[in-house]
């Protein structure tokens, strides 16, 4: 591996960070993904446009990334399309049992020192390990 392959990720997750301390700073509220996007959508929200723009600003800097260096995005491979709305509906069962997501727990809540937020990323990455591990290799291949 040559070191740009280890120092764009390393200023990725400063960048996010950053962004997560920006929005606690000036909000006093979580950088949740999934709380943020499950607010937004919500009855009685008095901060929908204050959600929306940070959904939109998450889509837009992806899009404005993609635009600039599209080598960064290697081309999807084909995926059916009933195991991938399978996995989406057990990520967001997961999202709402867990009481968040990735972002949340594993950006925001260590970095408060959140005991519920530690157990959650543990789980996060065990099972993460787990997949990959049976994607690769008693599924064949895959990833």
């Amino acid at each position: 591996m040559n070191l740009v392959s280890y120092v764009s990720p390393l200023l990725g997750g400063m960048l996010i960070g950053a962004a997560a301390s920006v929005f606690l700073l000036f909000n006093g509220r979580i950088a949740g993904i999934s709380g943020i996007v499950g607010g937004a959508f919500g009855t009685d929200v008095k901060d929908r446009s204050e959600r929306l723009l940070f959904i939109a600003g998450l889509l837009l800097a992806g899009l404005v990334v993609f635009l600039i260096h599209p080598e960064h995005f290697p081309a999807a491979r084909s995926v059916a399309v009933g195991p991938a709305i399978l996995a989406g509906l057990f990520v967001g069962f997961g999202t709402r049992l867990g009481n968040g997501c990735t972002s949340g727990h594993g950006v925001c809540g260590l970095s408060r020192f959140s005991g519920r937020s530690f157990v959650a990323t543990l789980t996060f990455m065990v099972v993460a390990a787990i997949t990959v591990f049976v994607m690769r290799h008693a599924l064949g291949g895959g990833l």
